[in-house]
């Protein structure tokens, strides 16, 4: 008789059953739950997006405190995102993320209610910076334990340091460039804040060198103004806040711009009528001089002007114009980090001294930012001023154009501005740029001599010279 053999179980043969979790020894991170490094990435890459989404949104081109401060409340929301939702998420909470958010956020709303311009604070918000870093490395070695600190965390920090490290040195050389940069000529009140003016050679009618877009006074007086000085009388100066001049109380259109120009010679002593001279956007300024004082103006000279319908003649200017009017709003709070110094440290090479150091000196600094951002903000009102100018009449009138780095529409602007007067000269540099005419010496000889004709004309009452250059 056959037997069937009985099977017995035992609780060895029965399915493995998990194990409770070991103990874990104390102190220690438990990675069972969340992705730490994906978290901590995308929480710190929300503060630039929310920086950059709103300086091209709702704050383009807004005034530097504005700026600031949605800089600085984007980059708080950022770390807040990073305290919370690794608490949230994952089992490595990074809760010390909520002290430089909650820094961050303060001294936005502090900006934004202050609206500070000086740089007072400069010699203490850098080392503040510093201390904050080096408090939120030790934190994050004992509470992130990912490669994700190295790789992600870490260079934050380096950039905040850098930044630190940036501002101190930026307002070093402001405390000591204040100290150092001789003064030429003198600041005259034309009324609420002073201009610098500075005045060279001998002769009648006097020329008036206007900068262009941005520009400061050593670059007219580097290569212009001493050729020029050479026949006449020869003024340079910086319009407010700009150079060595005062601010205004506010932004200043053509028009605030012309009637500060007639202010200052009137008060400087500087008799007219005069020759003005403008280079790009300064040509804009010319015209509203001419417009608002036109018994007051000899002889014009437009080197390389903009054109006052140049927004709606000049097919990529739009688009130029948007671009710009968005970066010059950021300018002024990046050059507080001393990004400017870095980008003109060696500028301007082909610039005699001390023209030279001056003119790397002023547009790296947050105040030449602020007025070249407000200069910007009003540049269409001021073209649209001067485009209700119709005519010169019959007053000598130089055109000087740069041949190289134009689009097909700048050359027909030229020749039109050209017909405002009936006794005008229309010279071409082939191989000059637009900077050119002003920046280098052999181009601005050939502009140098235009002005000059310029000045013949009016002192002979005789027509412009039309031989080309």
């Amino acid at each position: 008789m056959s037997t069937t053999p009985t099977t017995i179980a035992t609780a060895s043969d029965a399915a493995p059953r998990p194990l409770p979790n070991p103990p874990q020894p104390e102190g220690t991170v438990s990675r069972a739950r969340g992705h730490i490094g994906r978290t901590v990435t995308l929480s710190l890459l929300s503060g630039p997006a929310l920086a950059a989404l709103s300086i091209v949104g709702p704050f383009a081109g807004a005034e530097e405190h504005v700026v600031t401060a949605t800089l600085l409340g984007s980059f708080a929301v950022a770390w807040v995102l990073l305290a919370y939702l690794t608490t949230r998420w994952t089992d490595q909470p990074q809760r010390w993320a909520f002290v430089p958010a909650g820094l961050m956020g303060a001294v936005a709303g502090t900006v934004l209610i202050t609206s500070p311009t000086g740089n007072a604070s400069g010699w203490v918000w850098p080392p503040a910076l510093l201390a904050l870093v080096a408090w939120m490395v030790v934190q994050s070695r004992h509470q992130l334990l990912s490669r994700t600190r190295i790789l992600v965390l870490y260079p934050v920090f380096a950039a905040l340091a850098l930044s630190a490290i940036g501002g101190g040195y930026e307002t070093y050389r402001e405390t000591r460039d204040s100290t150092a940069s001789a003064m030429p000529g003198s600041l005259v009140d034309v009324g609420g804040h002073r201009l610098h003016i500075d005045c060279r050679g001998s002769g009648a009618p006097t020329v008036v060198l206007e900068a262009g877009l941005g520009g400061v006074s050593p670059m007219m007086a580097s290569w212009l103004a001493p050729q020029i000085g050479a026949t006449t009388r020869v003024c340079v100066y910086d319009r407010a806040g700009r150079g060595w001049s005062e601010s205004a109380s506010a932004p200043q259109d053509g028009e605030h711009v012309a009637t500060d120009l007639y202010r200052l010679l009137r008060n400087a002593g500087e008799a007219g009528p005069y020759v003005l001279a403008g280079h790009s956007t300064g040509g804009i300024y010319v015209l509203n001089f001419a417009k608002l004082y036109p018994d007051d103006v000899a002889g014009v000279a437009l080197l390389d002007s903009m054109h006052p319908d140049q927004y709606d003649r000049m097919a990529a200017w739009p688009g130029f114009y948007e671009m710009y009017r968005r970066a010059s709003a950021v300018m002024p709070t990046l050059a507080r980090l001393g990004i400017g110094r870095a980008v003109y440290g060696t500028a301007y090479a082909d610039l005699p001294e001390p023209q030279r150091d001056a003119q790397r000196e002023f547009p790296a600094t947050p105040r030449h930012n602020r007025s070249l951002r407000d200069e910007f903000h009003t540049i269409r009102t001021a073209m649209d001023q001067a485009a209700e100018l119709d005519t010169l009449g019959d007053i000598p009138l130089a055109i000087v154009t740069a041949g190289l780095g134009h689009d097909a529409d700048w050359s027909p602007m030229q020749d039109h501005l050209a017909t405002l007067s009936s006794n005008s000269v229309h010279r071409r540099l082939p191989d000059a740029t637009h900077q050119m005419v002003v920046e280098d010496e052999g181009a601005a000889r050939q502009a140098s001599e235009a002005i000059v004709d310029v000045v013949v004309a009016v002192r002979t009452n005789t027509p412009v010279n039309a031989e080309e250059a």
